[in-house]
């Protein structure tokens, strides 16, 4: 049944409109992902305690008075919780402060605010030329299951659901019927049965349904029109009729990432030529890479990414997010936590952080990974946030330099299982990236790093603003130390970066939004395989029209 899903996806691709200019677009750009409800305080408190399982407080309005937070440190693009009106009800899985919980499509979530001020963030964003990506629930609707405790609020055969409490979609005839996903390996099951019965039912939409289609391409073209919305975030993409996707995107007008959670390439790459996507099988082992050790696994994963998705520099990396543990718990240590937030920046791809990773935030199981933000006091001096800046700075400059950067592959230059070198980009704006899952305790070591720039060339690493050269055939000895990641890139063209007492293009993607990552950097120092996305889409759509 998978294989025929796979199969269902590729084949609808290649008759789906084309987003390429969005695509394009949004491959140059990096994302910070908030929870709305914890992110900041109306009234700029730091010390407010957080019910985890209650609302807590977060706005639409107190976003928009943090930007600053989010575009110091070079982010142009932020994802928000989902909009829509949520089941008001508390239930043995508390409220709906996530935003998952949907019962009105056409009204907004009241504790975040309200309509003008979710059309006041997204102006606020865009006069600062950040994007507006918002998360929608595609899959199903929410009402309350009544019970407390194991064995209750449970719904059993012949249970009546009332629909009519839902907007639009308020008839029986919109669902699949009443089961229970028992294989969560077979398409049958979570495609057409009810993601959860317990607590808190979610009636699973038949988007199969052409009255189904029709009502969600509405309602999404309306919201992103309203809201002038730049991307969507879907969740549980996996879950809905893959013939449901194209047709949705169409309706909405804008670029879309999935969420297909596996830890397998060909099970995420099957969706790869319908939308952008979260890149959970790289997510996994890189988990693995910078937790267990296995930067081999990690190296072998990047391979079978590249051979089996499209449109790889649409593949959203990430270390953290609303649904899993929070990296600072598996693991403490600093040095692990700045190599795989390197990894996120650096790597092909989108980077999307959420919110806290910056701050070294421990969280396990939900709820315990949505803690709040605002107890952090918004420390703009912690480690990995002044790193988040760095890394954003040079991916930025780079993508300015040549777009090129975006779209050509990166490639492995020195493996083994503690140790991985990639570059990435052309010559003149070549990124060199060395990743390490030694830990804080590594030793010191020299890495010799083969073929890794034109011979006596001179580099920069951006972190600590050292500048080293190249021999006579072009390898680079690498000081290693405290398995701390280092990043190159080539003196002679740094200036306009920011970097290590440089000045700072006008008008470049990341002009004003790297005051940190400049500070930081400045007091360190007194001295192809894929075609472009649009070309790509063009071909396609010539071919199309034959």
């Amino acid at each position: 049944m998978a294989i025929l899903t796979w199969l269902a996806v590729a084949l609808i691709g290649l008759a789906r409109p084309t987003l390429a200019a969005q695509a394009a677009d949004w491959a140059s750009r990096s994302i910070y992902q908030v929870l709305t409800d914890r992110y900041a305080l109306p009234n700029g408190s730091t010390t407010a305690p957080c019910n985890l399982n209650d609302y807590c407080g977060g706005t639409w309005s107190s976003i928009i008075d943090n930007l600053d937070y989010i575009q110091n440190m070079g982010f142009t693009a932020l994802q928000i919780s989902p909009v829509d009106k949520n089941m008001p009800q508390y239930t043995d899985s508390g409220y709906a402060y996530h935003g998952y919980w949907p019962i009105d499509k056409y009204s907004v979530n009241e504790n975040f605010g309200t309509a003008a001020d979710l059309k006041n963030l997204s102006d606020s964003l865009h006069a600062r030329d950040m994007y507006l990506l918002v998360d929608v629930v595609i899959n199903d609707m929410a009402y309350e299951v009544p019970g407390k405790g194991p064995g209750t609020g449970q719904l059993g055969p012949g249970a009546v659901t009332d629909f009519s409490q839902f907007n639009p979609f308020n008839q029986a005839e919109y669902y699949h019927p009443l089961c229970n996903i028992t294989n969560w390996n077979n398409a049958t099951d979570y495609q057409n049965c009810w993601f959860s019965t317990q607590y808190v039912a979610l009636p699973d939409l038949d988007t199969q349904s052409q009255a189904v289609i029709t009502m969600s391409g509405n309602w999404i073209k309306s919201l992103v029109a309203n809201y002038s919305i730049d991307g969507l975030r879907i969740d549980a993409a996996k879950h809905v009729d893959p013939a449901f996707l194209p047709l949705f995107i169409q309706a909405a007008g804008v670029y879309a990432f999935g969420e297909v959670d596996s830890a397998t390439a060909p099970e995420v790459c099957a969706y790869s030529n319908l939308t952008g996507l979260e890149s959970y099988s790289v997510y996994y082992s890189m988990i693995q890479a910078f937790t267990a050790g296995n930067m081999t696994g990690l190296s072998q994963m990047l391979n079978a990414v590249q051979a089996d998705c499209e449109n790889v520099p649409s593949l959203q990396n990430f270390a953290e997010n609303q649904d899993q543990t929070r990296f600072a718990s598996y693991t403490d240590d600093m040095a692990l936590a700045q190599n795989a937030l390197t990894f996120v920046m650096m790597a092909d791809g989108i980077p999307k952080v959420y919110q806290g990773q910056e701050q070294h935030t421990q969280g396990g199981a939900t709820p315990d990974n949505r803690s709040p933000l605002w107890t952090t006091g918004f420390n703009t001096q912690a480690p990995l946030y002044n790193l988040t800046a760095i890394l954003n700075a040079i991916r930025n400059h780079a993508i300015n330099l040549d777009g090129r950067w975006v779209t050509q592959p990166s490639l492995e230059l020195y493996l083994d299982n503690s140790t991985m070198a990639m570059s990435k980009g052309p010559q003149d704006c070549q990124t060199l990236t060395v990743y390490s899952n030694q830990g804080s305790h590594g030793g010191s070591w020299q890495l010799f790093v083969p073929n890794a720039y034109p011979p006596n060339s001179e580099v920069t690493e951006i972190i600590t603003c050292t500048n080293i050269y190249s021999d006579s055939i072009g390898h680079l000895n690498v000081s290693m130390n405290a398995g701390v990641p280092h990043v190159f890139f080539p003196t002679y063209n740094l200036d306009g970066s920011g970097l290590c007492g440089t000045s700072l293009k006008t008008g470049s993607i990341n002009n004003g939004t790297t005051a940190n990552a400049v500070k930081s950097s400045a007091s360190k120092s007194t001295t192809a395989r894929w075609p472009s996305l649009v070309a790509a889409a063009a071909l396609l759509m010539s071919v199309c029209l034959l």
